[in-house]
């Protein structure tokens, strides 16, 4: 411990006679020890996100194109986030993108103290792809940012959509606007869930958890605060039922013609098709392959965009 003390200290001492920071002359190392100590303080978050999907995988390496920068990359997301921009603002890609990390989220050595840790922001989040319509979610605001749909259900023309392709869909992600009840087809009006409405602190809550567990997986305890004879995600039978409707819809999306046969992969193998194969393929999209929580962000709405998509599968086959 001596050691390291000695070593923090010479090191601020060459940092404050070479001027880097204002900020850096009123730090000590007593600052520095807050979090730079013989605790898994830092340790054991870091562990827990190197498992995370933020911390692994290689979609980050879509961050030198400008259209996907703002969200996957962890130094782009940083810049979209100062600049007030969202991600269809962003003009260029980064030359060095990186996974999301500690930094994408929090203010890391701005002050050099405990503050450092606060989130780069929790502001709520105007949905670029919906009109007229806010996420406030507390601290989950940042997450929304980017778990928002990048695109909305377009209008037929002469009862067909077209720009049909193997990225359709509201874009992975869209968790927020599944909370609030909105972004599908088929479906009028918002049909906000309880853990839009009722959660402070919305994905924050239910993915981290009381020990802020940086793997950002959702625990059971987290979920029997509100449900205390929980005994897995599957509550009510929810999770089973909207399976069941899942299986239904892709099969007969397949059927159809319209969806890869390995359903799994989300991907239409058409460009245009008729409004309501358009609406059953979109929905399905939303809650199978990209929200991708069988029905715990939202039940009933995740239930009326299968049955809109089941309706309108039916409706179709009935007209041939």
């Amino acid at each position: 411990m001596q050691k390291r003390t000695c070593l923090m200290a010479v090191v601020l001492a060459f940092m404050v006679l070479a001027g880097t920071s204002s900020v850096l002359a009123q730090v000590t190392v007593a600052d520095c020890m807050g979090c730079h100590n013989d605790t898994t303080l830092i340790t054991g978050k870091q562990t827990a996100w190197d498992e995370s999907g933020h911390g692994t995988g290689t979609a980050y390496v879509r961050g030198s194109s400008a259209s996907c920068a703002g969200c996957h990359s962890g130094g782009a997301f940083s810049a979209m986030v100062a600049a007030g921009l969202t991600p269809n603002a962003v003009e260029a890609g980064d030359p060095n993108p990186t996974r999301q990390d500690c930094r994408a989220c929090h203010q890391i050595h701005t002050s050099y103290t405990n503050a450092d840790w606060a989130l780069e922001t929790t502001a709520p989040v105007k949905l670029y792809a919906l009109e007229d319509v806010t996420f406030n979610g507390g601290k989950g605001n940042l997450c929304a940012n980017c778990h928002q749909p990048r695109r909305a259900f377009p209008e037929a023309v002469d009862g067909i959509i077209t720009g049909i392709s193997s990225h359709w869909g509201p874009h992975h992600g869209p968790q927020s606007a599944m909370l609030l009840g909105l972004a599908g087809a088929g479906v009028d009006g918002a049909q906000p869930g309880a853990h839009a409405m009722l959660v402070k602190d919305t994905c924050v809550t239910c993915h981290l958890g009381e020990g802020a567990s940086h793997s950002f997986e959702p625990s059971v305890s987290a979920c029997q605060a509100c449900h205390s004879d929980a005994e897995d995600f599957d509550i009510e039978g929810v999770q089973t039922e909207v399976q069941a409707m899942i299986d239904e819809l892709g099969d007969a999306l397949v059927a159809a013609g319209v969806l890869n046969e390995n359903s799994e992969e989300g991907h239409p193998i058409v460009t245009e098709a008729p409004e309501g194969v358009a609406i059953a393929l979109f929905n399905w999209i939303y809650v199978a392959h990209e929200d991708k929580s069988k029905g715990v962000h939202n039940p009933g709405y995740t239930r009326a965009l299968l049955q809109a998509g089941l309706d309108a599968m039916a409706a179709m086959q009935q007209g041939e």
